[in-house]
């Protein structure tokens, strides 16, 4: 066992472990005494500094394939670097919005825990072992727990953290009867051991292969909030600290969407894998099965939770008055969207969704960043709340504008192109009538989505104005959210910036 090897593929999760520790000895040792807002922003910069070591020393071990026994896998060729990437600046991004925070008095273990749970998702990103990545899973799952429950003032937070622990642990359960059989029908936890295995043996066909795959499927759909297993998600991202919920929303997606794409390559061989390109045919198909495009059982459970994340997430927006609660189906949906493209998997598609992820995650941020700030003011996240926004803070009113119609996916906003991408990928593979089926049925819904940004923008713009006090908004938090709203205009103007930076790993 090389442990020079193994510290060389964990440096980055190794920078966020010790960057972790600075920040709660400075903060315990040097600012037990500072204001509360001082130790904050030292908290969150001292954090953000440590996303960026971790980033260079991502960046220098990108010199080709690394790996770990086969454990763990850095590649300069693959999801694993853009993915990690994307976790570390997602995090960045949101430790910035604890400047101007103020649910808990003790910022200094918050970040902390922020770290540990990002190390937990670099961790996931590169996993190439059944236990690796339940052991990076669950340092992820429990820190966002944690970070649930951090606004000790909040009944809500407390409420909000039992719930997401209930169903953590029940898809934990879920997920690990499912590696359980992938170990017992390939008698490996390694990832390419059991690819192999499945494609060599008839047990690839059995019963018990399609329910591993199934239970995988459903523990899985509890990360990504797919529907039926999102039940957690709207509680959670009512009560979670804002920081937190832009968290969860964000840079866990990232890390749970790697996995899924990772285990994606990889389950697919059994259904046939001739020259890079996908054979979508059931292992005892016929002409019909072919014409359908699905292989059993991976496309279907993908394909179904994408429909009914599609369907319940936008019905439930629908009805919502609070805009966490909101943005919490609208996530729902967009786990949807992302869910397609792993039913009809491609490399094309991969890139699709690590571009739709990353811009997701971007907005969602800047979007809980601007909740923050009217939630602090007005006492409430309710839609009334932003009543003549945009005569109490015209630049506040425009980022939410330009979020909004970004996630509802009007051009020529990045929103948009994430959808064009990730659809026209899902349309190439060329595997029969149900994916234009699913797509269409996607755009479909993507109108409804639009009514329910609406609503809140009206009140932004149009209703009439209850309350003109001008909002004062801390000036690091709206440079962050000024930059994320450039970004995602930007990002829109010129989609190839993005889809390039992504191609070239």
């Amino acid at each position: 066992m090389n442990y020079g090897e193994l510290f060389r593929v964990t440096l980055p999760e190794t920078v966020l472990e010790i960057a972790a520790l600075l920040v709660l000895l400075v903060d315990l040792a040097f600012l037990r005494k500072a204001a509360m807002q001082v130790r904050a922003g030292v908290a969150a910069v001292l954090g953000v500094v440590g996303c960026g070591a971790s980033i260079v020393a991502l960046y220098n071990t990108l010199g080709g394939n690394v790996s770990f026994g086969g454990a763990l896998l850095l590649s300069s060729g693959g999801v694993v670097a853009v993915a990690q990437i994307a976790i570390l600046a997602l995090t960045a991004l949101t430790l910035l919005l604890l400047i101007d925070s103020e649910f808990t008095r003790h910022p200094g273990e918050f970040v902390a825990v922020v770290l540990m749970a990002a190390s937990g998702g670099l961790i996931i990103s590169a996993a190439q072992d059944l236990l690796v990545i339940f052991a990076g899973l669950e340092l992820l799952s429990i820190s966002l727990y944690v970070l649930t429950a951090f606004g000790k003032t909040s009944a809500k937070s407390a409420e909000a953290a039992l719930k997401y622990y209930l169903f953590g642990g029940m898809s934990a359960a879920f997920l690990l009867f499912g590696f359980s059989y992938l170990y017992g029908l390939s008698g490996s936890t390694n990832l390419n051991v059991i690819a192999r295995a499945a494609i060599a043996s008839p047990g690839s066909g059995s019963p018990l292969f399609y329910l591993a795959l199934v239970l995988v499927a459903v523990g899985l759909g509890f990360k990504v909030a797919a529907a039926p297993f999102h039940l957690w998600a709207a509680d959670t991202y009512e009560g979670a600290p804002v920081p937190a919920a832009a968290f969860i929303a964000s840079v866990s997606k990232v890390a749970s969407f790697a996995l899924l794409i990772g285990l994606s390559e990889v389950i697919r061989y059994p259904f046939g894998h001739v020259h890079g390109t996908v054979r979508f045919m059931m292992i005892h198909s016929g002409p019909m099965s072919k014409w359908l495009g699905f292989s059993m059982p991976w496309t279907i459970v993908f394909a179904l939770l994408a429909a009914a994340s599609i369907k319940i997430g936008n019905l439930a927006a629908l009805a919502q008055r609070s805009v966490r609660r909101l943005l919490a189906y609208s996530a729902v949906v967009h786990a949807g969207y992302m869910l397609i493209a792993l039913a009809w998997f491609s490399e094309k598609g991969a890139q699709a969704i690590l571009y739709y992820i990353l811009t997701y995650g971007v907005t969602t941020i800047g979007a809980f960043g601007v909740v923050s700030v009217v939630e602090r003011v007005t006492g409430s996240d309710k839609m009334d709340a932003f009543l003549g926004l945009h005569k109490r803070n015209p630049l506040l009113a425009g980022v939410l504008l330009v979020l909004f119609l970004s996630l509802a996916g009007i051009p020529p906003l990045v929103g948009f192109w994430a959808k064009f991408n990730l659809f026209a990928a899902v349309l190439s593979v060329g595997a029969g009538v149900w994916p234009f089926i699913l797509v269409a049925f996607a755009v479909a819904f993507s109108a409804v989505s639009l009514y329910y940004y609406l609503q809140v923008l009206k009140r932004v713009y149009v209703m009439p104005v209850v309350d003109e006090t001008p909002i004062r908004v801390h000036p690091a938090t709206m440079v962050v959210l000024l930059t994320v709203a450039a970004a995602v205009v930007v990002l829109g103007c010129f989609p190839a910036l993005l889809q390039d930076w992504i191609a070239q790993f």
